[in-house]
């Protein structure tokens, strides 16, 4: 009997060792739960659509750099990128699995970024663990790459003049100024990210270097362009009333509301009714395209960081003209003017209204899209499911990105010159980030 014992001790001992030496396997399922992770913390947290976009880009960045290395297919940031010029280079003989370094470093610069660093934290330490039981030796290996890679990244990050614009002075408001921007109801809140527009871009030489076309002259004269669309914005919404909840319209608002900041009252009492941001609906769409187009890891990286690339340059221009035009909004005309007791379907973002970060930002993002997995992309988006909202369909990006800008009108919420001027604005950026980023070799 001893040495059958002797025997089945030996297989064991060859069978933990074979399953030490085997290389990990890090799949496109974690990285997008990883991209989830870090969206529901923004929800919690409550980011703002900006610095939600900021969230998302840094992380996608180091974890594509890490997988552009001595890659046949994908080409370095480094050189393309404002200010990014160098990385940690990567032997090829040191034995670091690349995907696992890659959500190193994309866990690591996300914890950075966020509020609740625990719930990272909780996320990441249960990777680590299954990753050392798997093969310690090589997850050491490439976890201290990872790290690397991140740190790097982080002092890139640290001169984008965020902390800066940490400290400067709130937006000024002055009631006696027609036109301008004012706190909108219920919480009439201050607005957000005035300085936005002097965070140092990515890929456009500044946040001004693409221009909309101006908007409407502020005018309360029924015949001007800029009342008659405050008049098509009331009218509109009263036909909506008039279809009932199952109009198309009120589908499409409630579907890209995507608004962060909605405020709930009730009696004596106001609370945040907690959403994703655009940015975050667009991110998601990526993860539906990465998983229907079966894209490996490498593929889904780069899927997601240029798209994220092309969210955070949107933004940039986009508040940088909004703070500059300084267009009052459609609730406080409407009720000046028209209807005192008029509210929009959608509940009035705490920020001036040309142009419509929707219009913007979903543009842009469908371009970028659209050059990653091609034209007539047809996809089924069910990121709106965890709100209570139904799946919807696309032919297109393209297709999906003219409803979002349009759910703006259906809102209440954004005139229609913001809307198409908005996606006009959106495409020359997007087309200008694909353009000048070489991604593919």
């Amino acid at each position: 009997m001893k040495p059958k014992i002797f025997s089945i001790a030996v297989i064991c001992l060859l069978f933990i060792s074979c399953k030490k030496d085997k290389s990990i396997i890090v799949t496109t399922d974690e990285y997008h739960a990883a991209i989830d992770n870090v969206t529901q913390i923004m929800i919690h947290d409550i980011f703002s659509p900006p610095v939600a976009s900021r969230i998302f880009v840094y992380p996608n960045i180091a974890a594509y750099e890490i997988m552009a290395q001595n890659s046949k297919t994908y080409v370095s940031l480094q050189n393309q990128l404002n200010g990014l010029d160098s990385i940690p280079k990567l032997d090829s003989n040191s034995g670091v699995n690349q995907p696992l370094a890659a959500l190193v470093a994309h866990m690591e610069l996300s914890k950075q970024l966020v509020f609740s660093e625990e719930i990272v934290d909780k996320f990441r330490d249960s990777l680590y663990q299954k990753w050392t039981d798997e093969n310690e030796e090589e997850f050491e290996i490439s976890k201290e790459y990872g790290l690397k890679v991140a740190e790097r990244i982080k002092k890139w990050m640290g001169k984008d003049n965020y902390k800066e614009t940490r400290t400067m002075s709130k937006f000024s408001v002055y009631a006696d100024q027609a036109g301008r921007w004012q706190p909108t109801p219920p919480a009439y809140m201050d607005a957000v990210e005035p300085h936005w527009g002097e965070i140092r871009t990515l890929v456009l030489d500044s946040a001004a270097q693409f221009k909309p076309i101006p908007a409407f002259a502020f005018s309360l004269d029924k015949k001007s362009p800029f009342f008659k669309e405050v008049q098509e914005v009331y009218d509109i919404s009263k036909e909506m009333v008039k279809k009932g909840d199952n109009s198309e319209e009120i589908k499409i608002a409630q579907f890209w509301d995507c608004n962060p900041y909605v405020s709930v009252s009730q009696g004596h009492m106001m609370f945040a009714k907690k959403k994703i941001t655009p940015g975050a609906h667009w991110i998601g769409i990526v993860k539906i395209a990465s998983k229907k187009s079966n894209a490996d890891f490498a593929k889904t990286v780069f899927a997601y960081t240029k798209t994220s690339i092309g969210i955070f340059e949107g933004f940039i221009s986009c508040w940088d003209e909004k703070f500059k035009s300084n267009v009052v909004r459609p609730e406080t005309i409407i009720n000046q003017n028209i209807d005192e007791n008029w509210k929009p379907l959608l509940q009035t973002p705490p920020f001036p209204e040309y142009t419509s970060g929707h219009s913007v930002v979903s543009t842009c993002s469908a371009i970028v899209l659209t050059s990653v997995f091609g034209d007539n992309f047809s996809y089924a988006d069910d990121t709106e499911l965890q709100f209570g909202l139904p799946t919807r369909k696309y032919a297109s990006f393209t297709d999906a990105a003219k409803e979002a800008a349009m759910s703006r009108l259906y809102g209440g919420i954004h005139y229609r010159a913001a809307i198409i001027n908005g996606i006009a604005h959106g495409n020359i950026v997007g087309n200008f980030i694909v353009g000048k980023l070489k991604m593919i070799k």
